[in-house]
């Protein structure tokens, strides 16, 4: 009966998990659903996250160091021969055990400004971090965005590599028929298969890029590699904007706005701070320390409860630490601390030109691509045309198989033009508007 109990529930845990599963795999992913769920679970995402987490830790431990500290202590000694008494000093030469206890504790006064200097350092740390997640984000945003265009534009690519196959398995009946009625040679026939033959191996490789496109979507949004996924195509009615916005106007709003900006800004900072903490290496260091303890010794007449009455003690104190020579070592110190603002500067900048790059190119390929989105539709309509009338010329046998098939593939051609040229439309003007704060939408 157990057994029965435990096959039971196996069985209603494997159905939950299929419908759970079926939930994720049965309805076809926006851009949207995509992006909401990657910045879910997404693991770069969730690492970046782990690290301001972690700045929020340091920047913590950085402000309890202002704080005293206490501890306690414990020991106990045997001593034989020779010794003195640890709490009467007088030397004895017979057996002592000994006991002491002490609680302990230290507050630094000065450290050279080191101290608030490391907790003004965590803060612009724990700051950074929080820019540091959000450049995690918009990295996976573009990156779904990318691969979501891409996979549509491959799942357009099948459907014209699947129209040219059934076109082309029409062309070789035909052959077929006319070679057999003898109104053409045998190499013509042989070519229309060669061409069925060139159109099935195209279906294969378009249909390949398409599951590759599909693999880096999952691996983006952290599914199961076994799960199956299925996007929504575009809206056939969505506008493909025009580009009017000067590149610089969103070059200044991308400055204003993306994370990285802020993160370089910060990282300078830090590195300041850096500095000025190396600097107070220089300075002295005054700390108070104190502690109360008593003791037990077996020399004693008194018992142990009176001796840690008697021997209660009380101490308070300064401690004053001078540097005075640390073999150069805080000097080298500075100097990396010195460069290493310098090299933060430079990042800085780098970052500057990264980005001024990443706007420059996506306006230039916008423009570009809406040239010849114009001039692809339009030799895609023209290229329609021919090849429609080049099929019923081949069907009452005033074309031959050569020409046939050249004008295929220049319609093949077109439409592969015309969609490369719709998709960066599409990714580029995208890509402008996320520059500059404006959700991506499709």
């Amino acid at each position: 009966m157990k057994r029965f109990f435990i096959i039971v529930l196996l069985l209603a845990s494997q159905f939950v998990l299929g419908q759970e599963t079926s939930l994720v795999t049965s309805k076809i992913w926006t851009l949207n659903d995509c992006l909401e769920y990657a910045l879910e679970h997404n693991i770069t995402i969730k690492d970046a996250s782990l690290n301001k987490v972690q700045a929020i830790v340091d920047y913590g431990k950085a402000k309890s160091s202002r704080l005293p500290n206490l501890y306690g202590s414990a020991t106990q000694f045997f001593t034989n021969g020779n010794s003195v008494d640890p709490f009467t000093s007088d030397y004895v030469t017979e057996q002592i055990y000994s006991t002491n206890v002490s609680l302990n504790s230290s507050l630094t006064l000065f450290q050279g400004y080191q101290l608030n200097n490391q907790i003004e350092q965590n803060e612009l740390l724990l700051n950074q971090s929080v820019f540091l997640e959000e450049a995690a984000k918009n990295n996976i945003i573009i990156s779904i965005l990318e691969n979501y265009l891409q996979i549509l534009h491959a799942k357009e690519g099948i459907a014209i590599a699947e129209n040219n196959m059934i076109a082309s398995e029409k062309e070789v009946a035909r052959a077929k028929a006319r070679l057999d009625a003898g109104s053409i040679a045998l190499s013509d026939y042989t070519e229309a298969q060669s061409q069925a033959a060139t159109n099935k191996y195209a279906v294969i490789t378009s249909k390949n890029i398409y599951q590759q496109y599909i693999i880096a979507l999952k691996q983006l949004l952290e599914l199961n590699p076994t799960q199956n996924i299925e996007i929504q195509d575009l809206d056939a009615d969505f506008d493909y904007v025009s580009l009017e916005i000067d590149k610089t106007t969103i070059y200044n709003k991308a400055l204003g706005i993306l994370p990285e900006i802020n993160a370089s800004r910060l990282e300078v900072e830090a590195s300041e701070k850096d500095l000025e903490i190396a600097k107070g290496a220089y300075l002295p260091t005054l700390s108070l320390t104190s502690s109360l303890g008593s003791g037990y010794t077996s020399v004693n007449d008194n018992n142990f409860t009176d001796q840690f009455n008697v021997n209660f003690n009380q101490r308070i104190g300064l401690s004053l630490n001078i540097p005075i020579f640390n073999r150069n070592q805080t000097k080298a110190v500075v100097q990396t601390a010195q460069i290493n603002i310098e090299k933060a500067e430079i990042s800085q900048l780098a970052t500057k030109k990264d980005i001024y790059r990443k706007v420059e190119t996506a306006y230039q390929n916008a423009l570009s691509a809406q040239e010849q989105l114009i001039a692809s539709e339009a030799s895609k309509d023209a290229a329609e045309q021919s090849y429609n009338l080049a099929q019923k010329k081949y069907e009452l046998g005033d074309l031959s198989t050569t020409d046939l098939v050249i004008n295929q593939n220049t319609y093949t051609n077109a439409q592969q033009n015309y969609l490369q040229a719709k998709y960066l439309n599409v990714l580029y003007h995208q890509l402008l508007q996320f520059y500059q704060g404006n959700d991506i939408k499709l």
